[in-house]
């Protein structure tokens, strides 16, 4: 054997493990998860090749439709509100105030927790009768709410809940506040510009770059939220007020015995996250400013 063969052999023995793993637990899954999509598969009994007519089910399926629409909802409240809170702790952190590398350190810190233990402990704070919210509700005179009982307030109590991992979108920022070149506040309070309007024509476009990509990093977790809902509501809510997209097709595959159906439905959230992620670029090309350009 050539030097060269055995440079590629030695080299192909060490990435082994990784084409091994991403062979068994993602090309494989992937393909078998575009084959069952063609089929009607119950888990139990072999899989019998329908076609598309898992595909076409879906225009007249009802709960398919209130989880696109819930998903919606939840995905835009965690993109908009979560940019807004990121970008704004970002510069209230970066003004150097006393304190403020331990608030940095805080504001962090829920992103290190897993979200299940999160979630519990969310749950617990919106309990309707020992929760923490509703116990300060009592202590000033309001009513108390049943957050995740009521079918008007359980999707934006998901949504609050949310923006719990900020953290990670507030680094971001906060790297990218610091990238801002200093010339162009000196130029800015020259031409006497206000604090608003230097945020707005200044900081706000020279870090849009950063708030595009935790814009569509929120989009991508939004559409594939799953962990939330089912501990915090697992009967999806009344009137399936939180049944997201993700719960829907577990619910199919697991529950419901329709696995064929739930990997069509899986391949359809696949292809919107691509879509939505790729209009989402398209469409911040009038807003995004990259130096240079």
């Amino acid at each position: 054997m050539s030097a060269a063969r055995r440079q590629w052999a030695h080299g192909l023995l060490w990435i082994s493990p990784w084409i091994i793993g991403t062979l068994v637990f993602l090309l494989i899954p992937v393909g078998l998860s575009a084959y069952y999509a063609l089929t009607d598969y119950s888990l139990i009994e072999k899989p019998v090749y329908i076609g598309l007519d898992n595909f076409r089910e879906v225009a007249s399926d009802a709960l398919f439709w209130k989880a696109i629409k819930n998903t919606t909802v939840y995905t835009l409240g965690c993109v908009v509100f979560g940019s807004i809170v990121s970008v704004l702790i970002a510069v209230l952190l970066e003004q150097r105030l006393r304190g403020s590398g331990l608030v940095r350190a805080i504001v962090f810190l829920p992103t290190l927790i897993p979200i299940v233990s999160a979630s519990i402990g969310w749950l617990w704070l919106y309990n309707g009768q020992y929760g923490l919210f509703n116990t300060l509700l009592r202590t000033i005179g309001l009513p108390t709410r049943d957050w995740l009982d009521d079918a008007t307030l359980a999707m934006p109590s998901l949504i609050v809940m949310g923006l719990w991992v900020v953290g990670s979108a507030v680094v971001i920022c906060t790297a990218a506040l610091r990238e801002v070149p200093v010339s162009l506040y000196e130029a800015a309070d020259l031409d006497g510009m206000g604090p608003l309007t230097r945020f707005r024509h200044i900081t706000l476009p020279m870090i849009s770059p950063a708030i595009l990509f935790n814009a569509i990093m929120a989009v991508i977790w939004g559409l594939q939220v799953f962990a939330v809902p089912i501990v915090m509501t697992p009967k999806d809510g009344p009137g399936n007020a939180t049944l997201v997209y993700s719960v829907y097709v577990f619910r199919n595959a697991f529950e419901y015995g329709r696995m064929g159906y739930a990997s069509a439905l899986a391949w359809i959230q696949f292809l919107l996250a691509i879509a939505i992620t790729g209009l989402a670029i398209w469409a911040a090309r009038r807003f995004v400013h990259y130096r240079g350009s």
